[in-house]
């Protein structure tokens, strides 16, 4: 046998009272957090059935300031054995068993109940519904603590709520199950034990190795675990971070009872001790991919296995000295700041989370290694998080994205070079092309929380003072994480949703809740607005809100509304509002580059010159049952014979070629002059009827 391990048998009970006293604990190299409710329940079932449930691992050493304990109380006794696998089912058992509460991920203190139906013999996660149940023992805890008294109590409770008595065998059926969960206590696990002798580094190599055989680990736990073992002080402080950027420094000082000023807590991100490690292995290993920084810590040669411990100090020396400079207070904080100045005011606005911590990165780079002056690296970087959000730079390939950057800048001259650097980028990526098609075909999208481009747009609305849809309001006022608004800015269909479904007959939920069809408004407006068409709302909130003028063309402009919006075919508006809500964005971005910019207004606009004789589109009239594909088509001009075919697609087919619109068709036969909602007639069994009568009918304007 190995004189690395042994193997040996512990029992339940042996376990839990182990853990309880504080002989059994959970060494800084494990990660500190339970598994969801369900999979204690799942472990409390399998255990119950006799299924196998894994074995578990220990380290057999003396603990000292680098171990943790399970659950919240106070422990007794010195630990003689760390846990190195299985903390996960270790703490599911213990806090089962015993009712203690345990911290978790996110540092709250938190129980878990598991109930039991000894009828059915099921487990469940505790509810109000089945607490109320006399049916169910709410938490089996109480049978752990007296298995007679949880079976006497589960029949009374029963009895009274049947008004009968329990059959004897019911009774007996019940006792047994109870009996069972019970003897749960007995049932043994298989603990590979490694022994005392063994060194720190060896125990983080089998932890990494059982561990990397599946998908519970990533690149970042590795080297956590990594620096629990040569740094655990480092550890200690990326831990302490990303638990008080969780707490106020009220709670905190409530917590601890010592007087504490600042946290790291903000209205962005909540950052976890794996993601920190992203930025550090960025700036001071200069490395975007987290395995490849793993191996360099671990400096193993890859053909004859030896480690070089000079190699391995100097990686590890390069985490050291970055790990202060990003948990610096200052840093911290100047840095938040650079999202403010980008537009984005709260983490709704964040989609995405390695972009805030890679930008965090890049500004770390920029103040330490390249001295560029704080005003101009926060203009910088404002301008770089906006280009990185916007367009997902670090959404499909992170690390090699943010490798590439890490090394145009890693031989820069100095901070006009750094500068330099970034703005090439930039200037790379937003592209005419991308602000006039990629982006507004980002704009295709049903989802405004997850899509980038409308983000952006939010954002762009704060940089540009923007108010919000038809109100004397500032939107960067209402997007504000600390106001006390009673209710928050809302997104409003521009096109209402029953007005599409009810009256153009739209069915498909994505087209109705396409980004371009939302506008920030408040709730107020949202209900003035209701249902109702646009061409009704829209002259009565002018009115309404006093919006005449350059007020009213400013307001258009802010949130990309084409002239003749609201009696546009929907398709149509959603066309060219992608397109102009896309220049908005531009225009945000253009502010971010130069504070003097000022976007033009649009052309003069007159509240009654929004009436265009086309409402709608030949597909509106299809969607809402107006043209059946099929219906025939005649020309209204006796002159002009003409037959042609309404298409499923909303088109007019006419000698084996399809016109989008009458007015095309009609030039096909002709006639250049007239409109083609005059030329066509649908043919009907009474008659024929003009297509601008049933556009007319349709929007109400007949």
């Amino acid at each position: 046998m190995s004189d690395i391990y042994k193997p040996v048998d512990w029992t339940v009970q042996q376990l839990v009272d182990s853990i309880a006293t504080g002989v059994l604990r959970l060494p800084d190299l494990q990660r500190p957090f339970v598994w969801p409710a369900t999979k204690v329940r799942d472990l409390m079932d399998s255990m119950y059935r006799g299924y196998p449930v894994g074995e578990l691992m220990f380290w057999n050493r003396i603990g000292g300031d680098d171990t943790g304990t399970i659950g919240t109380s106070q422990k007794s006794h010195i630990s003689s054995h760390l846990i190195v696998d299985g903390q996960q089912r270790l703490t599911s058992l213990y806090v089962t068993i015993t009712g203690e509460t345990v911290v978790d991920d996110d540092y709250r203190k938190k129980s878990v109940r598991i109930s039991f139906n000894p009828f059915v013999e099921r487990f469940e996660v505790a509810q109000p519904a089945l607490d109320k149940s006399p049916e169910w023992i709410p938490d089996v805890a109480a049978v752990f603590i007296s298995s007679l008294q949880a079976f006497q109590g589960f029949v009374a409770r029963l009895e009274e709520a049947r008004k009968t008595l329990l059959t004897a065998e019911e009774q007996t059926a019940v006792f047994a199950a109870i009996r069972r969960l019970e003897a749960l206590r007995g049932r043994t696990f298989k603990v590979i034990e490694l022994q005392s002798h063994v060194d720190k580094a060896v125990v983080a190599d089998v932890f990494v190795r059982i561990n990397s055989e599946g998908v519970n680990l990533t690149a970042a736990d590795f080297i956590l675990t990594w620096l629990s073992v040569f740094w655990p002080d480092g550890r200690e402080q990326l831990e302490r971070f990303a638990r008080n950027s969780r707490l106020t420094a009220d709670h905190i000082t409530e917590l601890t009872g010592t007087q504490t000023t600042w946290t790291p807590k903000n209205h962005y991100l909540a950052p976890t001790p794996g993601q920190l490690i992203r930025v550090g292995v960025a700036v001071g290993q200069n490395r975007g991919r987290l395995q490849d920084a793993y191996n360099a810590l671990r400096a193993r040669d890859r053909k004859t296995g030896e480690t070089d411990p000079v190699r391995q100090a100097e990686e590890l020396d390069k985490i050291k000295r970055v790990v202060p400079l990003m948990l610096n207070k200052v840093n911290w904080d100047e840095f938040l700041r650079v999202l403010g100045k980008a537009g984005f005011r709260s983490r709704k606005m964040i989609t995405s989370n390695t972009t805030v911590l890679y930008t965090y990165g890049l500004w770390l780079v920029g103040r330490e290694r390249h001295g560029v002056d704080l005003t101009v690296l926060r203009d910088m970087l404002a301008r770089w998080f906006f280009m990185a959000q916007t367009t997902g730079r670090y959404t499909s390939s992170p690390e090699t994205a943010i490798q590439q950057d890490l090394d145009r800048v890693a031989d820069a001259d100095g901070a006009d070079g750094y500068v330099k650097a970034l703005d090439g980028v930039i200037a790379t990526t937003l592209t005419p092309d991308f602000w006039s098609i990629r982006l507004a075909e980002g704009f295709i999208s049903s989802s405004t929380a997850v899509s980038p481009s409308y983000q952006a747009y939010l954002a762009a609305l704060n940089i540009l003072d923007a108010q919000l849809f038809m109100l004397h309001e500032q939107v960067r006022d209402w997007t504000d994480p600390t106001a006390t608004n009673v209710k928050n800015v809302e997104g409003h269909h521009l096109f209402p949703r029953a007005y599409l479904r009810d009256v153009l007959g739209y069915t498909d939920m994505k087209r109705i809740n396409q980004v371009a069809n939302f506008v920030p408004t408040d709730w107020a407006t949202n209900s003035l607005i209701s249902d109702r068409p646009p061409h009704d709302y829209w002259p009565e909130l002018q009115a309404a809100r006093d919006f005449t003028g350059e007020t009213l063309r400013r307001q258009m402009q802010w949130h990309g509304l084409p002239e003749n919006w609201t009696t546009m075919p929907y398709e149509d508006f959603l066309d060219q509002r992608r397109k102009l809500i896309a220049a908005v964005v531009r225009d945000g971005f253009l502010r971010l580059s130069d504070p003097n910019y000022q976007p033009a207004l649009p052309d003069s606009h007159a509240p009654g010159d929004d009436v265009l004789e086309v409402a709608v589109s030949l597909l509106d009239l299809v969607s809402a049952g107006r043209l059946r594909p099929g219906d025939l088509l005649t020309s209204t001009d006796v002159d002009l014979e003409a037959l042609a075919e309404v298409t499923e697609d909303g088109e007019i087919l006419l000698d084996d070629k399809t016109y989008d619109t009458p007015d095309r068709a009609a030039r096909a036969v002709g006639d250049e002059t007239i409109d083609g909602w005059d030329f066509w007639a649908v043919v009907t069994s009474t008659g024929s009827v003009k297509l601008s009568t049933l556009r007319d009918e349709l929007t109400g304007a007949a």
